[in-house]
């Protein structure tokens, strides 16, 4: 929101200086004239409306003064120089140019595109954030299923580096806990299997209950996770323990 006053401030404060500038100049061309022409041509400026003056146009009955000596197939090219509008509108886009340069990419105040797409993903994210939040208590064994977006994955492979390594190995090879790769469970292998027991724990074999550090969501990141991992065969990997699950 700042943003978008300061640019709306900017847009305003360049069209008013344009203006300003532009009636500057015009005063000044017309005192430089003034200098500058003998009086019979000051005698015909100070004629013309400032219609004329601001546009260029000369009178029809002009266009001889105005002829070059060379033509072409019948064709004769005047001397008529660019039009003092067209002149201004180029002084104008030179000032807002400058204007420009200096605001977005030298003191980089301005929200460029890349500035605003990294805004507008930062927002998302949060907002991403906040949904998950708001509903991560809605998953449960019932309705759970395994994830395959590649940032759910990312999220529980973190998950499962940070909590699961100790006991399973970092490549879910086994150790203190059961091979994680094979197709040998012990307390089932199905995603609803996994995120029963990764959610209630296993007290006899030491395995703490995750729901009071991880929520739904969470659960359902690492068990997913989990099952990319079946038929890795990690270097090391120990022993099948408790049932194959077809």
């Amino acid at each position: 929101m700042f943003n978008s006053f300061t640019e709306i401030w900017l847009i305003s404060l360049i069209l008013l200086t344009s203006i300003l500038v532009l009636i500057v100049t015009m005063q000044l061309s017309s005192a430089l004239k003034k200098l500058t022409l003998d009086p019979s041509k000051q005698e015909e400026e100070a004629s013309l409306s400032w219609w004329q003056k601001f546009t260029g146009l000369k009178p029809l009955e002009k266009e001889k003064d105005l002829e070059m000596e060379h033509q072409y197939d019948g064709i004769v090219e005047l001397d008529n120089p660019t039009p003092p509008w067209f002149m201004y509108l180029f002084y104008i886009t030179i000032l807002f140019g400058v204007v420009y340069l200096f605001y977005y990419h030298v003191a980089q105040d301005g929200n460029i595109q890349e500035a605003e797409y990294k805004t507008e993903v930062a927002v998302a994210e949060k907002a991403r954030e906040e949904y998950m939040k708001k509903f991560a208590n809605s998953v449960n064994e019932d309705n759970v299923k395994a994830m395959s977006a590649a940032k759910d994955l990312t999220e529980g492979s973190t998950i499962y580096t940070t909590n699961c390594v100790a006991c399973h190995g970092d490549k879910g090879q086994g150790g203190v806990g059961p091979n994680l790769t094979d197709v040998y469970w012990i307390h089932g292998g199905t995603m609803k299997d996994l995120f029963h027991t990764i959610t209630n724990g296993v007290p006899e074999k030491g395995m703490i209950a995750w729901n009071k550090t991880l929520n739904p969501i969470q659960i359902q990141q690492v068990s997913s996770y989990i099952l990319t991992l079946q038929g890795s065969n990690p270097p090391g990997a120990k022993e099948p323990q408790g049932t194959e699950q077809k």
